[in-house]
């Protein structure tokens, strides 16, 4: 027999010994902040994760060991993770495992993942494009033996006041008025006033804004963080850009422009979209307005209503 594995096995493991205090079942037990290099079972020139931080899980009975063995849930994180496309069905694996490496009283496995999606994306236009990055967190957990799976994403986009634009517009007008009241329209002059800085005298409001989305998929569904961040981009229209020319970025205020939304109407936006989607058991939505009228920002919250489902 090896010498080193001889010796860890005469070493004493204190953690498989009786807790000696109060009897007390351990909701979870396990590590937190593992970084693994995660992969995705699609095209890297098109799609790449950054870094992952893993928290790692078991349950422990109030009846059960004083602990658990940490360093088998760090190797097979480290294995299952760092050597499989992350799917649904290498979760399920990884989770299974925790729970096999921990027979004798764990019952319940869990498993949280962050880590950034970097998605490749063209110009509006133009033929630039660019790395776009999206925080996304992954929460699967297997419980008698049947694995779900939340996942949560945050999209970046742009938005318009309604409320501004009319005010805008009414200031457009009231100039229009006087410079030109009384006087007979000319065509050339009327378009070469829109195209000044007179005639412009007003515009609306807009900011950056996020989308906080989270998602519970049914059993049968297949993870897929960037099938949820294009729905979420899809229906406010306005996403983000990375690399823009002169024509992407006056394609982009045209796409606000016709796009104008209040933190509600991304909300409801949003949710027709997810509530269509078969893949999605439960959802809740939240729509952040970083203002730049106010120094607070505006929220819309939305969830699907799933009975006992999510009450943000």
């Amino acid at each position: 027999m090896n010498a080193c594995l001889q010796a860890s096995r005469s070493m004493p493991d204190v953690a498989l010994g009786p807790h000696g205090g109060h009897a007390v079942a351990l909701r979870w037990v396990g590590m937190q902040g593992l970084v693994v290099p995660l992969t995705l079972d699609a095209d890297p020139a098109r799609l790449r994760c950054g870094p992952g931080r893993v928290d790692a899980w078991v349950n422990l009975p109030a009846d059960a060991a004083r602990g658990i063995h940490m360093s088998r849930l760090y190797a097979l994180t480290e294995r299952v993770l760092s050597g499989e496309p992350l799917t649904s069905a290498s979760l399920a694996e990884l989770l299974r495992g925790f729970l096999d490496s921990h027979a004798d009283f764990s019952t319940q496995a869990r498993a949280t993942l962050q880590f950034d999606l970097l998605v490749r994306r063209s110009a509006l236009l133009s033929e630039r494009t660019g790395w776009k990055s999206y925080p996304c967190r992954i929460d699967a957990r297997l419980i008698d033996g049947k694995l779900a799976l939340e996942l949560e994403c945050r999209i970046g986009y742009s938005s318009t006041c309604p409320a501004s634009a009319a005010l805008a517009r009414q200031l457009i007008q009231q100039r229009f008025d006087a410079d030109f009241g009384g006087h007979q329209l000319q065509p050339q002059a009327v378009r070469e006033w829109l195209g000044s800085e007179q005639g412009i005298c007003a515009t609306p409001h807009g900011q950056r804004s996020e989308a906080r989305v989270r998602v519970q998929l049914q059993a049968e569904a297949e993870l897929a963080p960037e099938a949820l961040i294009d729905a979420v981009e899809s229906a406010v229209k306005t996403p983000l850009q990375t690399a823009v020319k002169r024509q992407d970025e006056q394609e982009f205020a045209r796409l606000n422009g016709e796009n104008l939304m209040f933190c509600e109407d991304a909300a409801r936006r949003i949710h027709a979209a997810l509530d269509s989607d078969p893949s999605y058991r439960d959802f809740a939505i939240r729509c952040s307005h970083f203002e730049s009228l106010h120094p607070h920002d505006a929220v819309a919250v939305a969830v699907k209503g799933v009975p006992g489902g999510y009450a943000e």
